[in-house]
């Protein structure tokens, strides 16, 4: 097995970018989800999880060289911490935001249910749980749970959906045969990156949940909610903490010990 694609979203819920390396530690990788636009408001943090008031950050691409810059429909590219970038998006999202390089303690975000959105459509007004968000990883990075999120290609081919819609940082390359949904079989086992010894190791900690995000439009990629219904159908798992089966694709892992992934890195699983 091997890497194959590698990639990092500077800005939460924001398109991100592919990097052929990135360094990898406790918080995650170097540069992925370190900023997030806050709903001035309610105090939580957008993503499109809640797609009627933030889907149209996937209109948005976010990159870094250290300093973070998102690129608007138009074209425009400014510094995120550009004021004129902050004006832009509450214009775009027609809410007062605000652009967030620190998590703070109890940073939630709202996640209807995916099957009302797909039942009612992305603009209808439906319930929304309030989950807390980065509650497996340390430091001030936007990340949903766990530091990592991998998917696998045999959970890809199956759903014949592409990647980008289920915002992993790794896609690893499984070999012919592989099972869907092989992921649920790795959790706690532990991911060896390149050399065993000195190469960056993950531990697998939970089966990914899928909100209505897959099912959106994702820049130029129009609206699948196959992307969401084919996951439902194919793979509900219990999570902890959630209470309940979901429908989950891919696994979130935390850093057991912290290295640079590169692409074509080879990788075990033990």
């Amino acid at each position: 097995m091997r890497v194959i694609a590698l990639r990092r979203y500077p800005v939460k819920s924001m398109l991100g970018e592919e990097v052929a390396e990135a360094r990898v530690g406790a918080a995650g990788l170097d540069g992925d989800r370190t900023l997030a636009v806050i709903d001035s408001d309610t105090g939580f943090v957008a993503t499109a999880k809640h797609p009627r008031l933030w889907r149209r950050l996937l209109e948005l691409a976010a990159e870094t060289d250290g300093r973070v810059f998102i690129t608007f429909p138009d074209g425009t590219r400014l510094a995120a911490d550009d004021p004129e970038a902050g004006a832009r998006l509450s214009d775009l999202l027609g809410r007062a935001i605000t652009v967030s390089g620190i998590r703070p303690d109890g940073a939630s975000v709202e996640r209807p249910d995916p099957e009302d959105v797909l039942d009612n459509g992305v603009s209808a007004v439906v319930p929304a749980q309030t989950l807390q968000i980065g509650q497996g990883t340390p430091g001030h990075n936007f990340v949903d749970h766990s530091p990592i999120h991998l998917i696998s290609t045999a959970t890809l081919d199956h759903l014949d959906i592409e990647a980008i819609r289920y915002r992993p940082n790794l896609v690893i390359a499984t070999p012919p045969g592989t099972g869907a949904f092989v992921e649920n079989h790795w959790l706690g086992r532990e991911i060896q990156f390149g050399d065993a010894g000195t190469g960056a190791r993950l531990r697998v900690t939970l089966p990914t949940p899928r909100c209505a995000v897959p099912s959106l439009a994702h820049g130029t990629l129009p609206r699948n909610p196959q992307a969401v219904r084919a996951v439902m159908a194919g793979n509900r798992v219990d999570v902890a903490g959630l209470g309940k089966a979901m429908p989950c694709a891919g696994a979130y892992a935390e850093v057991v010990r912290p290295g640079t992934l590169h692409l074509d890195d080879p990788i075990t699983v033990s």
